[in-house]
């Protein structure tokens, strides 16, 4: 009987008893989400472990894990809890918007909850909570219920591919679809969250980007990357896209008492609900070409928060002007921090105020509803939710 796939049947039946014996014996059984050894799993365990991994490593991941189920224990302890707490907790993990929807969905879990008395159930439940996709529901269901969940997240994807010889763009949806369908077909009925552990864990330790040991590999035999000695051209993804450059100022504002200016950034875009110094945008540029620049209204409005418009024009009817840090070196190279889609360069500057100015510009900030707090930096690093980019700025003063 023809297979859909590029494997006979047999050899994609045997595919998953291979991995999980190789698993067993080689694979990584101490994390602290792991449940396939358990026989009451943990769907809130999962749930919170798989946004964290999602585009993170897995040693950044336990500290800020164990932080988290420390301080919330419960999915009721992280829905209840405020979210400056979470959002410090979860400072410096990147990807802001994971910590979002995981408060968010802590809330929606709750509500589930209190009225069919469980976490939702199925994968089509889960991925109707806040920041849940089709990979990371399948894998709750699978590893937190032992029940029956498919994962296709980045590391099966990059096993499957080198394994099939899928070399469609993995960015398009026709491949993504081939892609699932495989998955599903490897993917045992009894025991997927075993076999889900067992596929992260060949991503992450035999099946890597760069120099895969397929010498370890117990599905080498029949893997067509390896076949075609081309195991890294797999899986096949389109060039990025340059990412633009922008160019900010990052005022260092400080009191009589030297407390620094912390302003909460609005809930939607960068580092939503996150504290930070207030930012004046200055360009962006996309290699040597300049796309925009502070002078140009559009540009002003889009690149500054309405708190960083209110500092700045307040800045600017007062006369101030910050200084920046002269020691040459930084004054060549500002501070770079790379997001998603753009990498960000920061220049501090330094701009002390007066016991008055720093009253008059909380006032302004105030009755625009703007949160503002004014802590030194050691206790800003302790108590706020301070993105990494704020704490490389901390560093060069």
């Amino acid at each position: 009987m023809p297979t859909l796939f590029n494997h006979s049947e047999a050899e994609l039946d045997s595919f998953a008893p291979r991995i999980l014996n190789w698993f067993d014996d080689y694979g990584r059984h101490d994390l602290p989400w792991q449940q396939h050894k358990t026989d009451t799993p943990s769907a809130y365990i999962v749930w919170l472990s798989e946004v964290m991994l999602q585009q993170t490593q897995v040693a950044t991941v336990i500290p800020y894990f164990q932080r988290f189920m420390a301080s919330f224990p419960t999915v009721q302890d992280l829905a209840t809890a405020e979210w400056d707490s979470v959002a410090e907790h979860w400072a410096g993990l990147g990807y802001y918007a994971r910590a979002r929807n995981l408060h968010k969905g802590a809330k929606q879990l709750v509500e589930i909850i209190n009225e069919t008395g469980d976490f939702p159930q199925t994968v089509e439940g889960w991925e109707a909570i806040s920041g849940v996709g089709q990979s990371t529901a399948g894998a709750i269901v699978a590893m937190g219920l032992h029940g029956y969940g498919v994962i296709c997240d980045g590391n099966v994807k990059r096993v499957i591919t080198r394994w099939a010889g899928i070399d469609g763009d993995i960015t398009k949806s026709a491949t993504n679809k081939e892609l699932w369908a495989l998955a599903e077909r490897l993917t045992p009925i009894e025991d997927s969250g075993h076999f889900a552990q067992a596929m992260m864990d060949m991503g992450a330790t035999l099946c890597t980007r760069r120099n895969p040991n397929c010498g370890q590999c117990p599905i080498q035999a029949d893997c067509i990357a390896r076949h075609e000695g081309k195991q890294e051209s797999y899986p096949v993804k389109a060039k990025k896209k340059p990412k633009p450059s922008k160019f900010s100022h990052a005022l260092v504002i400080t009191d009589p008492d030297n407390k620094i200016l912390w302003l909460q950034r609005p809930d939607n875009g960068i580092w939503g609900g996150l504290w930070v110094l207030p930012l004046q945008f200055e360009k962006k540029t996309l290699g040597k070409k300049l796309l925009s620049t502070a002078e140009e209204d559009s540009a002003y409005e889009s690149e500054n928060s309405l708190a960083e418009q209110i500092v700045d024009k307040w800045m600017e009817d007062n006369n101030l002007i910050a200084i920046s840090i002269n020691d040459g070196l930084l004054e060549a190279a500002p501070i770079k921090h790379t997001l998603t889609h753009f990498h960000w360069y920061l220049q501090p500057q330094t701009l002390a105020l007066s016991a008055k100015q720093a009253e008059q510009l909380t006032r302004l900030l105030t009755e625009a509803d703007i949160n503002s707090r004014w802590l030194p930096a050691n206790e800003a690093e302790q108590t706020l939710g301070l993105p990494k980019a704020m704490l490389k700025v901390l560093e060069a003063l």
